[in-house]
């Protein structure tokens, strides 16, 4: 039996059609502001498409436009009235901020019911503990593309490659939450293939192109390539697609696989935001 590959902008689509249908009945409607510090072109861009995706179902969006040289202060007093702004629902930052600004202190400080990206501490460790409700975006999206897969996560083996806190810890979280055996590989990590080649999924959140390799992977494998590199004019994740779907029996490929679904949960957190603010 050949690969499957996981269309993940069909699963995607799913879950922009159902918010659509949610949010026809919602008045006033959602609203969901996104920070954007600079003029980074692929903030830029990433920027313009989660504009796109909100006009798609309905929900008001708006942007707040920094430019790169903005002190701390400045962009913490942006969000401050984005926090006390009624009419918001929803706070985005869209990373990466400049070098020279602490990340952790910029993210701590939207206020958690408006964290649509699930990054605030309080958001962070409700979803370690199972008890969140704003999963960070990605780990929610690639669990949810899994499901939809038809993949029986109970029991199963689950090899994390990253160490991220955008990615790669909250997803182990999930996955453990979801009753898997995780195992958390990272650039310290001995004998990466040793743990890759144990497991019944593997999902690759580095950076790096190639990083996952076919002789690092069991047959029958699942493989969840979150990775999005360029290399030319060509977008390419961290598994070496060819070669590993092979031996995979199910693959995600870059783009269209994890990118999507990332959007498409990240709708669902902005009427979750909504909706826990009008209980």
């Amino acid at each position: 039996m050949g690969c499957e590959i996981i269309d993940g902008s069909r699963i995607a689509g799913k879950i922009l059609a159902e918010a659509k249908r949610q949010v026809e009945g919602f008045s006033p409607k959602p609203c969901l502001a996104i920070l954007l510090v600079g003029d980074n072109p692929a903030s830029v861009l990433y920027t313009n498409k989660k504009i796109e995706d909100c006009a798609k179902v309905g929900i008001l969006s708006r942007v707040a436009r920094l430019p790169a040289s903005s002190s701390k202060d400045r962009i913490l007093g942006e969000l401050k009235k984005l926090n006390e702004d009624g009419s918001v629902d929803a706070i985005l930052v869209q990373l990466p901020l400049p070098a020279s600004i602490d990340e952790e202190e910029i993210l701590g400080a939207i206020s958690p019911e408006k964290d649509v990206d699930g990054f605030h501490p309080q958001n962070f460790g409700q979803a370690a503990l199972g008890i969140g409700q704003l999963l960070p975006c990605t780990p929610a999206g690639v669990v949810r593309l899994l499901k939809e897969s038809g993949i029986s996560l109970a029991g199963k083996h689950a090899v994390v490659v990253g160490r991220s806190r955008i990615v790669g810890k909250p997803l182990a979280f999930l996955l453990l939450n979801e009753s898997c055996t995780v195992t958390i590989c990272h650039s310290k990590t001995r004998d990466l293939p040793s743990h890759t080649k144990r497991a019944d999924i593997i999902c690759v959140a580095v950076g790096k192109p190639k990083t996952l390799t076919a002789d690092m992977v069991k047959k029958g494998a699942v493989v969840v390539d979150i990775g999005i590199n360029r290399e030319g004019e060509k977008l390419v994740g961290d598994v070496d697609f060819g070669p590993v779907s092979k031996k995979a029996s199910l693959i995600t490929p870059v783009p269209g696989g994890v990118g999507p679904m990332t959007r498409a949960m990240l709708i669902q957190n902005t009427i979750k935001c909504y909706l826990m603010r009008r209980r």
